[in-house]
């Protein structure tokens, strides 16, 4: 803790984040006692899981000298939106480069939930057809930043590099104090994974506070191997900077819950959507926490976490692509 206290981190987030329990979504399944970690309630437009990481990467733009912040991620992005909110707290400027990465979209796609709320945030959103149009587009950007004599830090999607996953080495830490207080032990955790820092991230907060507890991710995004594979070179590059022994990763990432694809709807995260909300009153997003929860139910239906195990469900955020989505209520 000695090395990561020493790491530059601007406060921006509520914190600690509540860990509640979901009886009636227990009784509901049969299975596992189900708890959640509350990162929806970070604050910050909304809050969610990438509050915890500008704290880190917006400490490091600020040393560096920078004014304006870059990023990327698809339309309805939430780290978009949390990197708008953030940078106008601390009076930056925001460029959100935002590639059409969900086939089939309305109009409504493109004008409501988190698209609303950065441009309302102040941030300056660029729509261009594809990551490779966005590519094209954040290097026009840094140069024109360059010849008006700004400085621009450039984060990539989801804010994953080895210092946004120090978010969640704290999370961990932060994670491992509560349930020592409160007499708790989970045998599993299950998150939403997509470009890995969040896993990344705990998976190094894990060791350092020594918990065996086992991390389930569900691929959000792509396939489990390459959430995987990219979760494990963050973990290695953080861990490296702590000075953590992370032989043991403590972690796996499933597939089977992503359906035809990122972003769009499937039957059973709908089911996820309206049994947390009507069971629970608690919203997930269609993207993330709704494919991570339907994976949480398929893990519980296939007996693998039974009757007498706990399991948390670390919820990301992302609940204002809900509005972005009216398909996603049955």
């Amino acid at each position: 803790m000695k090395r990561l206290d020493e790491i530059p981190r601007i406060a921006l987030g509520h914190g600690p984040t509540p860990i509640e329990h979901l009886g009636r979504l227990t009784e509901h399944l049969g299975g596992a006692e189900i708890w959640i970690k509350r990162d929806d309630c970070t604050g910050l437009a909304f809050g969610g899981n990438k509050v915890r990481k500008l704290e880190y990467l917006l400490a490091e733009a600020r040393a560096q000298g920078h004014d304006t912040v870059i990023t990327v991620g698809g339309v309805q992005s939430n780290h978009a939106r949390q990197t708008a909110a953030a940078a106008a707290r601390l009076g930056l400027r925001c460029e959100l480069v935002l590639p059409r990465m969900v086939a089939g979209r309305d109009e409504l796609y493109e004008s409501t939930g988190n698209l609303l709320l950065d441009r309302l945030l102040g941030a300056r959103v660029h729509i261009v057809a594809d990551p490779s149009a966005a590519a094209t587009r954040v290097g026009e950007l840094l140069e024109e930043l360059r010849r008006s004599g700004r400085s621009a830090a450039f984060f990539p999607a989801g804010g994953s590099t080895a210092t946004g996953s120090l978010g969640y080495v704290r999370a961990m830490v932060e994670l491992a104090e509560q349930v020592g207080e409160r007499g708790l032990c989970f045998d599993r955790i299950v998150l939403a994974v997509s470009t890995g820092g969040t896993l990344a991230g705990l998976a190094v907060g894990r060791a350092l506070a020594g918990i065996s507890t086992k991390i389930t991710g569900i691929a959000v995004s792509g396939s489990a191997e390459s959430a995987s594979l990219a979760t494990r070179s963050l973990m290695a590059d953080a861990a490296a900077r702590l000075g953590v022994d992370v032989s043991e990763p403590g972690f796996e990432v499933r597939d089977g819950f992503l359906g035809e694809g990122y972003g769009l709807e499937t039957p059973a995260m709908r089911e996820a959507l309206g049994t947390c909300a009507q069971l629970e009153g608690l919203l997930l997003d269609p993207v993330y926490t709704g494919k991570a929860m339907a994976g949480l139910f398929g893990l519980i239906r296939r007996r693998e976490l039974d009757r007498g195990a706990s399991v948390l469900f670390w919820h990301t955020g992302g609940t204002p692509a809900l509005f972005a989505y009216p398909g996603s209520v049955e």
